[in-house]
């Protein structure tokens, strides 16, 4: 009972008072389908020499690590060692809980700078210290367009990452608050006549990823136009943050938010990650999580306080903005750390990287023949491909040769049977464009039938 102090008689005596009669109850909202009816394969107990020796045989397994042609909102790109090094150190990781400045200067300043940097990156004026991740930031700033307007309708563009709208859906659903979803147009940004039919003086934001879930980089200045027409707000998501160093800044939002994963933070099998939201100077009281500020004492030495913490365990209580009870500290200082090494040259040139090997990359496909690009909007480093056959046949091979071939999108998309998303970053080199090619080549060889359309099909996969 060492790490388990709750006796058998307390669990039960716990599970009483919350009317349960045993612990599965607890999880009966979990589908069976979804529930692990057997043991894990794990080995027995080993000594710490086996141990070693077991992990030992693992890696060698592997010899070579996986290519990633991954996007959808969490991407690989290189982390310089810098970070490691920095974040590791003990003043960081070790700091004291920002509520008391005279002791967390070092931890203050770091969260300021992170603000400041989103700000420059987003063409916003103010920037929360950070929130959990992307999904989570998304849902926020639906809900603080909603204090703000005192409406309670969304229209959500259905380019937006399918995970953002099912978390936006689970915040909402007990609020009253109608979400409506439009699609796209043959360009794959979104349907800018479908929103102009859509809005209304009930609608208190609308909501568009860019670059979308697609790749495909919106026009933000028409879709502001239509919006703010109506008295709503605009919230424009942005989960690939390094197409912001070659883009225009979408300084026509209301607020802008999404994941900074791309700075710094590994993929990590999926976390942990790191939320930002962005905003005008006249929203700041509406804003959830933290805001750091910078003030003198009365010796006129320059520092930091936390300048608004609107959750509710501070003294806002039932009018807290949020119930995000903390920020992703070490997270946005990794950010600020990659950001401040690379500059805003490097950070151009990497973005000027990427945007080049993933459009290199679509025109080869397109000219072997070996898929066609369904969408002829504009994109950054990511962009939908469609498979001259089964796509899982196509993923399966790729990956014999470790390379993650791209994310089926029939997953978020069941009409998009054989439609892949693929992202090329600065990390997949010039072989393993062609080795993918060549898979999608293969694949159009074997499939009989293969459209006489996919030959020489070069008009969209050559925009750039």
């Amino acid at each position: 009972m060492r790490y388990l102090p709750n006796s058998f008689h307390t669990r039960q005596e716990m599970l009483e008072a919350a009317g349960f009669r045993a612990p599965e109850e607890l999880f009966a909202q979990i589908p069976d389908s979804l529930k692990l009816h057997s043991n894990l394969k794990l080995p027995g107990p080993m000594s710490e020499p086996e141990l070693v020796e077991f992990f030992q045989r693992t890696a060698a397994r592997s010899s070579r690590e996986f290519v990633s042609l991954l996007g959808a909102g969490a991407y690989s790109h290189y982390r310089p060692a810098a970070i490691d090094a920095l974040l590791s150190r003990g003043e960081f990781f070790t700091a004291y809980t920002p509520y008391q400045a005279e002791i967390a200067q070092g931890t203050l300043q770091a969260m300021f700078e992170f603000q400041t940097l989103i700000t420059q990156l987003t063409g916003m004026e103010v920037a929360n210290a950070s929130l959990y991740d992307g999904s989570t930031a998304t849902a926020e700033a639906a809900l603080m367009a909603s204090r703000i307007t005192r409406r309670n309708r969304l229209v959500v563009a259905r380019t937006l990452h399918p995970e953002y709208r099912q978390v936006l859906a689970t915040y909402v659903r007990t609020l009253g608050t109608a979400v409506e979803e439009i699609s796209w147009s043959a360009s794959g940004e979104l349907n800018l006549a479908v929103l102009d039919s859509t809005v209304n003086s009930e609608t208190a934001a609308v909501i568009v990823q860019s670059p979308n879930f697609f790749g495909i980089i919106e026009r933000v200045q028409p879709i502001a136009e239509v919006t703010h027409r109506v008295g709503a707000l605009l919230i424009v998501v942005i989960t690939e943050p390094l197409s912001l160093a070659i883009l225009k800044p979408p300084a026509e939002a209301d607020i802008v938010c999404g994941e900074a994963q791309s700075f710094g933070v590994p993929v990590a099998f999926g976390g942990p990650y790191l939320g930002y939201l962005a905003t005008r100077e006249k929203f700041t009281r509406q804003m959830p999580g933290r805001l750091v500020g910078q003030t003198q004492d009365r010796e006129g030495r320059r520092g930091f306080v936390l300048t608004l913490a609107t959750r509710e365990q501070h003294i806002r209580r039932e009018k807290a903005t949020s119930n995000i009870c903390t920020n992703q500290s070490l997270c946005a200082l990794a950010a600020t750390v990659y950001l401040c090494l690379l500059g805003k040259q490097g950070l151009r040139a990497l973005a000027e990287q990427n945007f080049s090997k993933a459009h290199d990359a679509a025109r080869k496909l397109v000219s072997e023949g070996a898929a066609s690009l369904p969408m002829t909007g504009a994109f950054f480093n990511e962009f939908v491909a469609r498979a001259p056959g089964a796509a899982e046949t196509l993923l399966a091979e790729l990956q014999d040769q470790k390379i993650l071939g791209g994310l089926h999108l029939y997953r978020f998309y069941p009409e998009w049977k054989d439609h892949l998303l693929i992202c090329v970053t600065e990390k997949v080199s010039r072989s393993i464009v062609d080795q993918t090619v060549q898979g999608f080549a293969r694949l159009a060889e074997s499939t009989p039938g293969t459209p006489a359309m996919l030959q020489g099909r070069h008009s969209r996969g050559e925009r750039g």
